[in-house]
């Protein structure tokens, strides 16, 4: 009697133990990585105005979403996901690389986006169009009415 008596304790013991250590490892927080996104010396190596879409496949790869448009860019994204506990995933980093191209299918803008507290936020930029191309000579002319003012026509 007295020999089931001291098992049970030490069994008990051996349950309490195991119960704390797994309540203090499912407090451990753990992370896991999506997608890709090329560092910043890949990305400088790409010219715009000179890189094809094939080029930049070779140079950094293809990326895990592209455009449905004729002229639809690569997008490189990238994103760290955090579990803790039995709280839902929380994602505490996301980052997005936009490559433009343009109708002959060369490299017109290379654009990188944060994700912060929610909102979407351009960490770099290179755009090398006047942004003129896309408008007619007509339109542009059209455009200037509007900025003629009453004391320009009567030669003040």
């Amino acid at each position: 009697m007295v020999l089931r008596a001291f098992q049970f304790k030490r069994l008990s013991r051996l349950a309490l133990a195991g119960a704390l250590v797994a309540s203090t490892a499912a407090c451990v927080a753990t992370y896991r990585e999506h997608g890709y996104v090329p560092p910043e010396e890949d990305l400088a190596k790409i010219q715009v105005g000179r890189d094809t879409r094939e080029s930049v496949a070779e140079a950094i790869g293809t990326p895990g979403a592209s455009g449905v448009l004729n002229y639809g860019g690569y997008y490189y994204i990238s994103s760290r996901v955090r579990h803790y506990g039995a709280r839902a995933p929380q994602t505490i980093s996301r980052e997005l690389v936009a490559i433009s191209f343009d109708k002959n299918g060369r490299v017109s803008n290379i654009e990188r986006f944060g994700l912060e507290q929610g909102r979407v936020i351009p960490l770099e930029r290179r755009i090398t169009e006047s942004g003129e191309t896309d408008k007619s000579f007509l339109r542009q002319l059209l455009g200037n009415l509007g900025r003629i003012g009453p004391g320009q026509l009567i030669g003040e």
